[in-house]
């Protein structure tokens, strides 16, 4: 099931891991850590995992790269993803986030659905809250839907294309949070039985943690 052909998905993926080591679009899902007990390996990274989730809820999923492109392009492809490139990733992640939503609006979509390839995917319940949410922001005269848990605020966001045009229109030195405190009364907070949605994953003491978890049903 989709939510229309409008609704695109979009993965921040252009950092340079540098406290991971190695790139974080490229870790096993689920975790694989040596020392920990092993998991049924799914064969899914970070990122095709983020790709999969997405692709269920959305017409066409776009990924953002940096000088990472050429070792995610094979993922993102065979994932059946868009590739676009952040030629300067350096100036943060804000620059992703506008090079993304521009590439939505330029394939003929007025929508988005937004995460972050250092977070786990989040779970099939989660996608579906926001979903309904989203489904019925416009009535209520909201521009955007954010999963919130345990009082954090995360991802994937949903944006309409009024809170996309807000972003795009913002100076590159502006960050995405100023963009959403500016606009609050626009965004629907959802509360989410999910820790997934808030968890970055940046150190491999993080990725270990995660392995050492309970984790729900792995597709």
């Amino acid at each position: 099931m989709s939510w229309g052909p409008s609704l695109c998905g979009v993965i921040l993926a252009a950092g340079e891991s540098t406290r991971m080591g190695s790139d974080k679009a490229l870790l096993p899902w689920p975790p694989v850590v040596s020392g920990q007990p092993a998991r049924a390996s799914s064969g899914q990274t970070f990122l095709s995992a983020a790709i999969s989730t997405l692709s269920e809820h959305t017409d066409m999923v776009i990924v953002v790269a940096g000088k990472n492109e050429s070792t995610i392009a094979s993922v993102v492809y065979a994932s059946g993803a868009f590739l676009v490139r952040n030629a300067d990733p350096t100036r943060g992640q804000f620059s992703s986030l506008q090079i993304g939503l521009q590439e939505v609006l330029s394939h003929g979509r007025d929508a988005a659905m937004v995460t972050l390839v250092d977070r786990p995917p989040a779970q099939a319940g989660t996608i579906q809250k926001l979903r309904k949410a989203f489904d019925d922001a416009a009535a209520r005269s909201k521009w955007a839907v954010v999963p919130e848990y345990a009082g954090k605020h995360g991802h994937p966001i949903v944006l309409r294309r009024e809170m996309i045009e807000k972003f795009l229109r913002a100076s590159a030195t502006a960050t995405a949070r100023e963009i959403e405190h500016e606009h609050q009364e626009r965004i629907e907070y959802v509360p989410v039985d999910d820790p997934f949605v808030t968890l970055n994953v940046d150190t491999p003491q993080d990725y270990a943690n995660l392995a050492s978890q309970s984790l729900p049903q792995i597709k």
